[in-house]
């Protein structure tokens, strides 16, 4: 469901920091989560990693509001990582090296990489790591996603009661566009006055026949400069918006078979029949249903994945070496 994709994203968005068990002994260790370790150096790459995320998805204040975060978000992200990864072994996870090869090769598939070799070189070129450590994030991240699936986002639910309350409240939301259908009657204006005052005599004759009895589209078909006077002027079925204001103004006060007053443009004088109009109907429940579903569960399934983080925070053996203040400051 793509509300847990919406909800996955705020935890995938940190760069994936592959545990260390043996460190440089010039490495500084920052946080120490179970049997994992984040390092100065990783979680600085990963924060510089996250940085350039930002900067191709953002602009202007909304950027400035993401960078001020970013490194709690990022370190907080490692973090619930490592977690995760925990639980995932605990549990039993399926996500095999041969899951994540299928995996692999299904993305070089859709991006029309022939080999392994290719996909690296991109990797390197847009993430600056190579396939090795590729793989290794996407194992983390599959793990991820299982444990956040079973543990949380499959008891995510939305009654249906729930769902039909939000369907009558936000009717408004659901309803489709006003259509109407109308014949035109087109004259070319000209360039000159003269011939600007010859078009308007030649509507005003029109309007005497319509009066008399013509038949509007007998009238079009026999002197509108339009391509749709092959139709007798008939547009067919419009939505609002489709046409410009003025004529969609003079439509929507038109009684079925009423003719306007003519409708002066700059180029074009108009003479417009409503044939039918109808209002704006209300898409059925079961059709809006599957999006309603979508937008209730976003909200839960954030709120579920992050008690279900914060449980596992109360519980592990996580130790800040160096105390979480000084670490935000860089």
């Amino acid at each position: 469901m793509k509300a847990v994709a919406s909800a996955l994203a705020l935890l995938l968005a940190a760069p994936m920091l592959v545990a260390e068990t043996k460190p440089d002994v010039r490495e500084e260790i920052l946080v120490v989560v179970n049997k994992h370790i984040i390092t100065r150096r990783g979680l600085t790459q990963a924060v510089e990693q996250q940085h350039a995320a930002l900067y191709r998805q953002f602009s202007g204040k909304e950027l400035d509001e993401k960078l001020a975060d970013a490194r709690e978000k990022t370190l907080q992200g490692l973090v619930d990582a490592f977690l995760l990864e925990d639980k995932g072994a605990e549990l039993g996870s399926p996500v095999s090296d041969e899951y994540v090869r299928a995996s692999i090769d299904g993305i070089k598939k859709e991006n029309n990489f022939a080999t392994d070799a290719d996909l690296e070189r991109a990797l390197k070129g847009s993430l600056g790591i190579g396939l090795p450590e590729f793989m290794k994030r996407q194992k983390q991240q599959a793990i991820q996603q299982f444990v956040l699936q079973r543990e949380v986002f499959s008891k995510v639910a939305v009654e249906d009661n729930e769902l039909r309350a939000y369907y009558e409240d936000h009717k408004d939301e659901y309803r489709m566009p006003s259509r109407f259908r109308i014949r035109e009657l087109v004259l070319a204006k000209g360039a000159t006055v003269e011939e600007q005052t010859e078009a308007r005599k030649k509507l005003e004759a029109i309007q005497a026949e319509l009066k008399g009895g013509k038949a509007f589209e007998e009238l079009a078909r026999l002197h509108s400069t339009s391509p749709s006077k092959a139709t007798g002027g008939d547009l067919g079925w419009m939505n609002k918006g489709f046409l410009r204001a003025s004529i969609e103004e003079a439509a929507v006060k038109l009684k079925p078979e009423q003719v306007s007053a003519p409708i002066e443009t700059d180029k074009d004088l108009y003479l417009i029949q409503l044939i039918a109009l109808e209002d704006a109907p209300v898409k059925a429940f079961a059709e809006v249903k599957p999006k309603i579903l979508e937008k209730l569960q976003e909200p839960k399934a954030q709120n579920a994945m992050e008690q279900y983080l914060a449980n596992l925070r109360m519980r592990a053996n996580i130790r800040y070496l160096v105390p979480k203040e000084q670490i935000l400051k860089g």
